[in-house]
């Protein structure tokens, strides 16, 4: 490339997430040489590094002449200090793309389509309109072989945890929707305990007060390597840790962001998503918990006897030995919501203490007792039994202890700064609650990125109540989140509903 059509590298500050951008003057030579426009997509590079980035085009006022500006991601992409000049063309064509505009128009995909598109999303080819634009085409209109492309396709997309061919490894997953239902650490605790092995990799919240790493953060630390993952689970059968740092998958990390901002969620690319996560661990027996309620993700039995018999059917052909289990949804399980809420939860559960919510020690021995019976081979029956036992007899709090040991120790929980109490506005018996509003009011309060944040409830469905009395408890961390999910709860006070029991 000439040295016209290259330009100085300087930092903006600015954060656009995980897209990068490049800023360029509208009188730039290079522009107007290249035919570039505001949301060109460019390519630049600096001897053996290139991205490709969205331009913003900006007055003279922001960029000395012969500059070209970074957003911060793309600035870490290049591993720019400053000064260097950076080469600067047009992106490559994208031929994928027409794969996407034929599932726009209703077309079914080839593997090799769906292979080069989740390819093309993983080396960060397309911008986050254009992933916005391949996760609406096949929001459900995936069929089963599509969906079981996608599925391999992001397998192939990143890293793979490789174990020896005669290893039995487990996992499970929720579906979500349904707060504080942190079964996950107790199920690995008893079910590792128990002997099988589960190297766990889970993911931060999503659209949630707290996913399963987050909370497990609060206990100890879960960014490892693939090697520290390999080691932690060869020394006591099992780990915890987050899967975001070890790169498994990472086209589906790159789809659930935009789907996050999007607030869609297809079924297709949701079993594609948990199985790819699943795959690429190394798992040969999933468990997948679909929660059904009326504020849950999953809101009739219709919808999950489907959404069971999709997993069921691509885990099979994938090779995966599959059990989907339809629990209740209807109400938030355990006390807490938010990452040092729930972790105080689990604690409770695996310490056998006597106020530990009995929804959540229920759900969580039903699940491993389910574990058990799919990967040990003993009945239903003995599983549970099993599985009761190790948890009462401080095995599974003593393995857990292990596992956090083995990643580096187990921490104190944090504190909030701040708290308060919520009454009920007048008595009766707790109906229904509702699972959203609840997340709302817990992320409202700082959940999940201020850890100790979130809230307490103090009452489960079915329960008495007088007027006044304590419904929940809100922490966080700063005096303005606190009262900001409490004006929240102020206008909302009607997602517990409270009336005469039938």
């Amino acid at each position: 490339m000439s040295a016209s059509h290259s330009l100085i590298a300087m930092e903006m500050g600015i954060d656009t997430h995980q897209e990068p951008v490049v800023f360029m003057r509208a009188d730039c030579e290079v522009c107007r040489a290249e035919g570039f426009n505001a949301n060109t997509r460019i390519q630049v590079g600096l001897e053996n590094r290139t991205i490709i980035a969205t331009l913003n085009v900006v007055t003279e006022k922001v960029l000395p002449p012969d500059h070209i500006g970074f957003s911060r991601i793309a600035w870490q992409r290049m591993a720019l200090e400053g000064g260097e000049r950076v080469q600067i063309s047009h992106a490559p064509l994208l031929h994928s793309m027409s794969a996407v505009r034929k599932k726009i128009y209703g077309h079914t995909l080839s593997s090799r389509e769906i292979h080069d598109i989740v390819a093309d999303i993983a080396a960060h080819r397309y911008s986050d309109m254009q992933i916005a634009s391949f996760i609406t085409a096949g929001v459900d209109c995936l069929n089963t072989q599509e969906i079981i492309a996608l599925t391999q396709a992001m397998v192939a997309s990143g890293k793979r945890l490789t174990w020896p061919d005669t290893l039995q490894l487990v996992d499970k997953h929720c579906i979500g929707g349904v707060p504080g239902n942190r079964t996950t650490p107790i199920v690995v605790a008893i079910a590792s305990a128990a002997g099988l092995v589960m190297p766990k990799t889970s993911s931060r919240a999503i659209t949630s007060p707290s996913g399963t790493a987050d909370t497990m953060e609060v206990l100890t630390t879960v960014r490892l390597s693939l090697e520290q993952i390999q080691q932690t689970v060869r020394k006591v059968n099992a780990c915890l840790a987050w899967g975001g740092a070890v790169n498994l998958s990472p086209a589906d990390d790159m789809l659930i962001r935009i789907e996050h901002a999007l607030d869609i969620d297809g079924v297709g690319q949701l079993v594609a998503s948990v199985l790819s996560k699943k795959l690429a661990a190394g798992s040969t027996h999933a468990l997948i918990d679909i929660p059904v309620g009326p504020t849950a993700k999953v809101r009739s039995q219709h919808e999950a006897r489907h959404l069971a018999g999709l997993f069921d059917t691509v885990g099979q052909a994938l090779g995966l030995k599959m059990r989907c289990l339809i629990t209740n949804g209807d109400e938030a399980i355990g006390y807490g919501i938010g990452p040092a809420q729930e972790a105080q939860d689990i604690l409770a559960v695996l310490n056998n203490e006597p106020g530990a919510p009995a929804d959540l020690r229920e759900r969580a021995l039903f699940l491993a007792a389910n574990l058990l019976n799919l990967a040990g081979g003993a009945s239903l029956e003995v599983a549970q039994a099993r599985a009761q036992e190790l948890l009462a007899s401080g095995q599974a709090w003593e393995q857990f202890k292990r596992i956090c040991d083995a990643q580096g120790g187990l921490k104190t929980i944090p504190q909030a700064a701040h708290q308060l109490e919520l009454g009920a506005r007048h008595s009766g018996t707790l109906l229904a609650m509702d699972n959203r509003r609840l997340s709302r009011l817990a992320k409202l309060a700082g959940a999940p990125i201020s850890p100790a944040a979130g809230l307490r409830l103090h009452i489960k469905l079915g329960q008495a109540l007088a007027q006044d009395q304590p419904l929940l408890t809100l922490y966080a961390d700063s005096r303005g989140e606190l009262d900001y999910a409490a004006a929240y709860y102020a206008n909302n006070h009607d997602m517990f509903m409270v009336g005469e029991a039938s």
